[in-house]
């Protein structure tokens, strides 16, 4: 029989375009800016290091009317202007080691090219129309409104004062376009991200959608790119901003490029400008005959200490500052790991301090030096090599846990849920701690019959801090690569590395350990917060109880509910907390570690009546320091003003159960 011939096979590299909007440079960068460029630059980072070949795009929206204002208000002309805040950005881009691949500037000719020649493209296909207007002018927003939009005389969107104003302009016929991205919506659901801004959309599509005003007379506003077809007009300062998108690949210039990188596969904004970007943006697109972005996610905004940013509260979070007092990989931490992404966060500098001293200067920091200084003290400096035969069981189950990282965070960055990522990341931080604790190597090293254990349990270390190093690389960059460098492992990781450096195991023995500094040196928490600072509602005690109420309970949503991480917990220790009745220092095991909790449930319960007590634990809950103490989740219980029963189970169940 004839063999068949072989099917040919495709070595195309997978692609991955990713885009920040570009963001407008009428004042300095704040941590609004920097949350949406670090989510990005996150990533980027990730996919390249899947393999994937990445174009990450940012820059700066510099045409309009607020930069022309701004302009004149410091005595220079826009360009100049321009020229002057660009800086800002790229330097913070620089601090916050943003790796984007290209800046686009809407003032650079290869930008103002595409836009023209889009604008003649949407004259030749009689999408556009000239017509007066007469209505409502919302400056901040640069934006139009009738008087059925405003408000009580101020823009729907921003809620300030509008003006009235009456002119001609050019319209595009976005309402042209209005059912066809109601289908397209509706047929690709992870087109607009999260579900509650695609919600968002779908109902703003529900009323009628007018026509977009894409144009400013000349004789108003100057500073813009000017129509192709018609000088005495420049472009909606939107419209340029959006086609920035297209004309960085090279959409008009370079053909072969452009279909390389098009459609994006992400493009992050935050919510304010969600419209522009799902309605007027897709419209734009469908009118030219392009494909719509994959993915458009909406992220949340930060309020700082519960109230809105304003230069008026004098609150506005300067990510420079931040990244310079905690560290640039610390400050890019928390800004992922606190909220789940796409929801809004509240900043203080007192979470900042809980989130780096518990989890970067304790779980990671102190897992990273401790595996270094007993390897110089047991090892010669060198990383060990294992014996087989003195693999235990949990040699083998971190290895497990080492293993299915490459799922578990996989997912949850598909998903963009950072957090969970990170979560997922810190199972096997605290696997390894607990690790160290149970396996005791100071204690193996007294006798010389321990040395084929001792060098497995060092080995076992080295190689998993060498796996966190490539999991934690997109989040934290620079201390990444130096826990790598430090271990002994010469693969550089802004770069692809191989499928097989995920697998266990790649770190050769012999290799020379080069301990530094601390990774993160512990701090003092801010001015002004005390190390035995409380919050509210963690415990049923008089200083931290949760109230009862008589009003009706509000109503939440399965989303809002799933965002709750039940888990079953064994105590395997409780003692009383010095200083006060009610409250219980807990060690509870929940599968992968031991958490601390406080629980005020000392007058219901006696410490040692508590060991082996199966309990349900709210594992999600951001840490908290109760009297000195971090405790590390909540237990449930009954009860209203005075605890009656811990929630419990019938059956045995195993501890890291979900509880649904």
């Amino acid at each position: 029989m004839k063999p068949s011939p072989k099917k040919k096979t495709s070595h195309k590299r997978k692609t991955f375009y990713i885009t920040t909007p570009i963001y407008y440079v009428n004042d300095v960068p704040h941590i609004g800016h920097a949350y949406t460029t670090v989510a990005a630059d996150v990533l980027a980072r990730y996919k390249r290091l899947r393999g994937y070949e990445t174009f990450f795009l940012t820059g700066t929206d510099e045409h309009g009317q607020k930069v022309q204002q701004a302009a004149s208000h410091h005595g220079v002309d826009p360009q100049m202007y321009a020229d002057r805040m660009v800086v800002a950005f790229k330097e913070l881009w620089e601090h916050l080691t943003i790796s984007n691949s290209d800046f686009v500037r809407t003032t650079e000719e290869r930008h103002k090219r595409v836009v023209q020649a889009v604008l003649q493209k949407l004259q030749e296909r009689n999408v556009l129309y000239q017509a007066s207007y007469e209505g409502w002018y919302c400056l901040p927003d640069e934006r139009f409104w009738t008087s059925e939009d405003v408000v009580d005389g101020k823009c729907p969107e921003c809620g300030r004062p509008v003006e009235p104003l009456s002119e001609s302009n050019y319209f595009f016929k976005m309402s042209a376009y209005q059912d066809r991205l109601k289908r397209h919506i509706r047929k690709h659901p992870k087109f607009i991200q999260p579900e509650s801004r695609r919600n968002e959309v779908m109902g703003f599509l529900e009323r009628p959608l007018k026509d977009l005003c894409i144009s400013r007379p000349r004789a108003r506003l100057s500073w813009g790119i000017p129509f192709p077809f018609d000088p005495d007009y420049v472009t909606y300062v939107w419209v340029d901003a959006l086609v920035n998108y297209i004309s960085a690949p090279g959409y008009g210039s370079d053909e072969r490029r452009f279909k390389k990188w098009w459609p994006a596969d992400v493009h992050l904004a935050g919510k304010d400008i969600l419209t522009t970007h799902a309605v007027y943006w897709s419209a734009l697109l469908m009118a030219l005959g392009l494909e719509l972005p994959k993915t458009l996610f909406a992220h949340g905004w930060w309020t700082v200490d519960g109230e809105k940013m304003s230069k008026s509260r004098g609150n506005v979070v300067d990510p420079n500052t931040m990244a310079a007092e905690y560290g640039t990989d610390a400050f890019r931490y928390f800004l992922l790991r606190e909220v789940p992404f796409g929801q809004d966060g509240d900043f203080s500098k007192a979470a900042v301090t809980t989130r780096y001293n518990s989890e970067l200067a304790n779980d990671l920091g102190n897992l990273f030096s401790r595996t270094l200084t007993m390897i110089e003290r047991y090892s010669g400096g060198v990383v060990p090599k294992p014996h087989p035969k003195a693999v235990k069981t949990d040699d083998r189950r971190m290895a497990a846990l080492a293993k299915e990282l490459y799922k578990t965070v996989g997912q949850e960055m598909d998903r963009f849920a950072f957090h969970r990522a990170l979560r997922e990341i810190w199972t096997l931080v605290d696997f390894a701690n607990r690790y160290v604790e149970q396996n005791a190597p100071w204690n193996l090293a007294k006798a010389p019959k321990n040395q084929a254990r001792l060098d497995t349990v060092l080995y076992h270390l080295a190689e998993t801090l060498r796996i966190l190093a490539i999991y934690l690389f997109p989040f934290m960059p620079t201390t990444a690569q130096r826990m790598v460098t430090e271990i002994g492992w010469t693969t550089p990781l802004d770069q692809a590395i191989k499928p097989m450096d995920y697998h266990w195991g790649k770190l050769k023995p012999g290799r020379p350990v080069q301990k530094g500094k601390p990774l993160f040196p512990r701090m003092e928490p801010p001015t002004g917060i005390t190390k035995q600072e409380t919050v509210e509602a963690a415990t049923p005690s008089k200083e931290i109880r949760m109230e009862s109420t008589q009003t009706e309970p509000s109503l939440i949503t399965m989303d809002e509910f799933r965002r709750l991480e039940l888990r079953v917990g064994r105590v395997v220790s409780a003692e009383k907390v010095a200083g006060t009745d009610k409250l219980l220092k807990l060690s509870v095991d929940i599968g992968t570690e031991i958490r601390p909790v406080v629980a005020g449930i000392a007058t219901r319960y006696a410490p040692d009546l508590l060991i082996g007590k199966m309990v349900i634990l709210v594992a999600n809950l951001k840490p908290a320091v109760i009297r000195g103490i971090e405790s590390r989740g909540m237990i449930l219980a009954a009860g209203d003003k005075e605890v009656e029963a811990l929630a419990t189970f019938l059956e045995p169940v195993k501890p890291g159960s979900r509880v649904k």
